[in-house]
């Protein structure tokens, strides 16, 4: 599907990787607008559920980041959740979302 530059595939690694380790429904990346990378997954708890884009947008934030230039996310969904674009674009406006399948294959890329 889409070509990708070298940074934009380590983030669709780290989420599949982190994907992999849990057995998650999804795993996610982003890269914050100093270059740094945080991953996460899906958390599906009794008191509380927050999609894999989300919970790596918290660790970035927690950790200071002010703006993204990039999201991937693993799933096997046919669509990125609505929640997670809206993640997204509280931070940038126009940082591309990455949607790959399980096997890390980019199938789409919102801009």
């Amino acid at each position: 599907m889409a070509e990708l530059g070298p940074e934009d595939e380590k983030i669709v690694v780290l989420a599949r990787s982190a994907r992999a380790r849990t057995q998650a429904t999804e795993g996610a990346a982003v890269r914050d607008t100093d270059g740094r990378t945080y991953a996460a997954t899906t958390v599906e708890l009794p008191s509380f559920q927050i999609t894999a884009v989300q919970a790596a947008i918290a660790a970035a934030v927690s950790s200071g980041a002010e703006g993204l230039e990039a999201a991937a996310v693993v799933t096997h969904r046919p669509m990125v959740d609505g929640a997670s674009v809206q993640a997204v674009r509280d931070l940038a406006v126009d940082a591309p979302i990455i949607r790959a399948d399980l096997k890390g294959d980019v199938q789409e890329v919102l801009r």
